[in-house]
């Protein structure tokens, strides 16, 4: 295992910007080590990255990662951590679930526009395609 990753490394390795990095550095999500104007990554910083990126890809609002990592690190620790994520991912589901129908409503009353459009074009005798 390697001491330090740079931040074109990490930048590669997750296909992310340098930018979107130390937006999570300014938020305070991970601390590199500073060398001059150079940032050096530990192992543990490359793994906090890869778990900001997921809880990202998952939906999870910066604020929402910042606490949930935080819980890691003082009571109610990694049991009240996993506790937190398994409500926030059954949260997100239930969103994700909503929007799903929501978009199935839309999609069948377009479905009725366009049907209803479609007969009466054909009542006065005019082509779909003109």
């Amino acid at each position: 295992m390697r001491d330090y990753y740079t931040i074109t490394e990490l930048t590669r390795e997750f296909d992310i910007s340098t930018r979107t990095i130390r937006f999570y550095e300014d938020e305070g999500l991970i601390a590199p080590i500073r060398r001059g104007r150079t940032r050096l990554f530990r192992h543990s910083d490359r793994h906090l990255l890869r778990m900001i990126l997921r809880g990202k890809r998952l939906g999870f609002s910066i604020a929402e990662i910042r606490e949930i990592m935080g819980m890691y690190k003082t009571p109610p620790g990694e049991a009240g951590q996993l506790r937190a994520i398994v409500k926030r991912v059954a949260d997100k589901r239930s969103e994700l679930e909503q929007k799903r129908r929501d978009i199935d409503d839309l999609l069948a009353e377009l479905d009725h526009a366009e049907e209803a459009c479609l007969t009466r074009m054909a009542e006065l005798g005019i082509s779909p395609s003109s």
